[in-house]
């Protein structure tokens, strides 16, 4: 049994609480939140000790790993203080996205869990679905031959302005995770970005990619967008196939270039994902599985260093804006 502390007891913290109280593999052992209000009603709700300081819990509960499901500006600035503290106490730790929204902060989260080899993960979400799996065992077959592009739309209503840059440092760690997924990593990129009437924030971005393979990719996001409709749309092409996949998790089709038969995965009515929120359990499912089964900080899926190189992505796009829309290198991680 994996006995986990949920850092951030807010509205994402209350779906991780939910996901190991329901998981046969974990046990929900303590909560922990700086407003000592939502701790307690965390802990009550959940029948497990509450804090208000992580180290505290650490020190009192047999923990072996720590989900960070807090917030701050641009949806990460609380996140590197309480992954640091369980990293540092040797626990296995599961953070939400951004990994941080300040960069540096991000490589050295990621460089500490490696010299601990300490499995570091990031809840990259929308990649752990059917649909992106069987396009990633289709692509790892060579079904779409040698990769030529990889595009990607993830659009939401969101009015937050935290900051001029919150759209990019929120939301696109998830788009593209799951353009590195499957194209691989981003050499450089070029942005463009623009401020819908009324807003302070770059909310509707455009970005060229160059992929190291010598694919080429392009993202379109915005937080203009309505919640009513399919909110992201994934292509993948190559020399032999291309693949779609629709609304994250509705249905993934490949289409041969030298065919008429086509395969398709839908997501069934019964029996499938529910919801969008399914997506969280399907992540903390493949986390935990691969705690069980032992698997090297190395082999860990969405990975912190994983997340670190979307971040990367993120800041290069934004100094690209920043320059006019000049093609910027992307840093490597060592």
């Amino acid at each position: 049994m994996i006995r986990v502390a949920v850092v951030g007891v807010n509205h994402i913290g209350k779906i991780h609480c939910r996901a190991y109280k329901q998981h046969p593999d974990t046990e929900l052992v303590a909560v922990c939140d700086l407003i000592a209000e939502r701790a307690e009603a965390a802990g009550l709700e959940h029948g497990v000790p509450f804090y208000t300081d992580l180290r505290e819990l650490l020190a009192a509960e047999s923990v072996d790993m720590v989900a960070v499901a807090t917030a701050g500006v641009e949806k990460g600035s609380h996140h590197f203080e309480p992954a640091v503290i369980a990293i540092e106490a040797g626990k296995d730790v599961l953070v939400e996205k951004p990994i941080s929204n300040r960069i540096e902060e991000a490589r050295s989260m990621v460089a500490l869990a490696r010299e601990k080899g300490i499995r570091l993960a990031c809840n990259l979400n929308h990649r752990f679905t059917p649909a992106a799996y069987k396009a990633k065992e289709l692509i790892e077959q060579g079904k779409l031959g040698s990769m030529l592009y990889m595009n990607m739309r993830l659009t939401i209503s969101n009015r937050q302005e935290d900051t001029e840059w919150l759209h990019m440092r929120a939301l696109h760690p998830h788009s593209i995770d799951v353009m590195r997924y499957f194209a691989g990593d981003v050499k450089r990129v070029q942005a463009f970005m623009t401020k819908a009437p009324g807003r302070n924030s770059w909310s509707t971005v455009s970005v060229n990619m160059e992929f190291d393979s010598g694919a080429v990719g392009h993202l379109t996001g915005s937080y203009d967008a309505s919640m009513r409709h399919p909110i992201e749309f994934c292509e993948a092409a190559g020399t032999t196939g291309r693949i779609v996949i629709d609304n994250v998790y509705e249905s993934m089709t490949y289409y041969p270039h030298q065919s008429d038969e086509l395969t398709v995965l839908r997501n069934p009515l019964f029996g499938g994902m529910q919801g969008f929120d399914d997506t969280f359990k399907h992540r903390i499912n493949r986390f935990i599985e691969q705690i069980k089964r032992g698997a090297t900080p190395e082999d860990i899926e969405a990975s912190g260093s994983d997340a670190l190189a979307a971040q990367e992505v993120i800041e290069a796009a934004i100094r690209s804006h920043q320059s006019g829309g000049i093609p910027v290198e992307v840093p490597t991680s060592p």
